[in-house]
């Protein structure tokens, strides 16, 4: 594989070929046998597993260089593998092996009065270019996800995890061809030019279908402005939880510091607490005592600085930012009226959750909160395609058309309709 091309000729003729093999890869993978996706699945597992040594070998140069430029702490945890993390890619392959095949399956059938029968059916999506940065997980995910629902892809991971991603997909493209697939079926762009994202974005002269960005804020705007083929967004995870004066305090103060402390560095993480104002102010206390004693900074209203001596005051730009870190806004809202109106203004439409024991507060928060995942008594931290039961996920879409929520199998699938007559024409 090249590492670099000189010019944006080469590059632009690199990307066009990569384009080509892939849609050329995309027909006979959109009719491969469920046992045949399997089988090369499961090879990638083992594939995965066998060569673990050299995926950590080559993760910890990734690492290395990362340290070196002073890269954040919680984006060095999405960088960094270990033997658990490298454990849990091989069963999260083997999970989406174990899925249902959506390839093919009826979504819906009916009869018309003509005797016309109808069906619609799942289909794969074709090419899809899926842009990631940081986490090398996302190469052994996206590759498998869209190789169950019978997608050809082509990955663009982040330069920082260059020779992690390129190590694992070795191993993904040894799992296609010991079950017979085509090698092209998920291919990683071979050079770190940014130039090589541009290209992506426009296609490639038809090749590509869709486009998956999975990132920060930056390189999400930039897909969404420049893409001229449809994209599933996730523009960043400004996740809510709001705890009600009925909430279980117990739950309450174990919840809360799941969901922001567990990995600080995901999207799924909680970023802005609220509390209502009329909870008791021992129990408040006791759950800002809890985030503080777990090494998190508390930034609170006047109210929240009352209870938390150690908290600094919020600004309106903490209401706004995804700290992906140890930190999190705290305020004391109005009720559930009151959290429902601050996670309408500020939120990114992610995941938000909510804390009750009252059914009439956990009703009106699923009803009026629109944001694509949400949690009652329980972390945001759920908000992963693999604790959803779809094995793994390409991201999470924060937008309302086609995909929303976790991006598994059925969601890389389209439809088509089939339609069965005994000879009717229409008058």
């Amino acid at each position: 594989m090249l590492e670099k091309t000189k010019t944006q000729a080469d590059i632009t003729a690199l990307m066009a070929d990569i384009g080509q093999r892939a849609r050329a890869a995309s027909r006979p993978l959109a009719v491969a046998g469920t046992d045949r996706k399997n089988a090369a699945l499961n090879a990638m597992a083992d594939a995965i597993s066998a060569r673990s040594r050299e995926i950590l070998a080559a993760n910890a140069i990734d690492v290395e260089a990362a340290e070196a430029t002073g890269m954040a702490a919680s984006f060095l945890d999405r960088l960094k593998l270990d033997d658990g993390r490298i454990d849990s890619i091989v069963s999260g392959i083997r999970a989406i092996a174990a899925l249902p095949d959506p390839v093919g399956s009826v979504i819906a059938a009916w009869e018309r009065p003509n005797g016309l029968k109808i069906e619609r059916v799942r289909t794969p999506l074709g090419v899809i270019g899926v842009i990631y940065e940081s986490r090398p997980n996302v190469t052994a995910d996206a590759g498998a996800l869209c190789l169950k629902a019978g997608n050809a892809v082509i990955l663009r991971g982040g330069s920082d995890s260059f020779h992690s991603s390129r190590a694992i997909h070795a191993c993904l493209v040894d799992g296609l061809t010991t079950a017979g697939l085509p090698a092209d079926a998920i291919q990683m762009i071979p050079v770190s030019d940014r130039s090589a994202v541009g290209e992506l974005l426009t296609g490639l002269n038809g090749a590509v279908d869709v486009i998956v960005p999975r990132g920060g804020k930056s390189l999400v705007a930039r897909v969404q402005a420049d893409a001229r083929v449809p994209v599933f967004a996730h523009l960043e995870g400004l996740c809510h939880i709001y705890v009600d004066k009925s909430a279980d305090p117990a739950m309450a103060r174990a919840i809360v510091v799941n969901a922001k402390m567990r990995r600080t560095g995901i999207c799924g993480a909680a970023e802005t607490l609220l509390l209502d104002k009329d909870i008791d102010r021992q129990v408040a206390a006791g759950i800002l005592a809890d985030l503080v004693a777990d090494g998190c900074e508390i930034h609170g209203d006047p109210a929240i600085m009352e209870l938390a001596p150690q908290a600094i005051p919020a600004t309106e730009d903490d209401w706004r930012t995804e700290y992906l870190d140890a930190i999190i806004a705290a305020r004391f809202v109005d009720g559930i009226a009151g959290a429902i109106d601050h996670i309408a203004q500020w939120s990114s439409s992610h995941t938000e959750a909510v804390i009750a024991e009252d059914p009439a507060v956990a009703e009106r928060f699923f009803a009026e909160v629109d944001s694509a995942i949400l949690l009652h008594n329980a972390s945001t931290q759920f908000a992963d395609g693999g604790e959803f039961g779809m094995g793994a996920e390409i991201g999470i879409a924060t937008g309302k058309m086609h995909a929303r929520g976790p991006v598994g199998v059925e969601q890389l699938t389209s439809f088509k309709y089939r339609v069965y007559g005994t000879g009717q024409i229409r008058p």
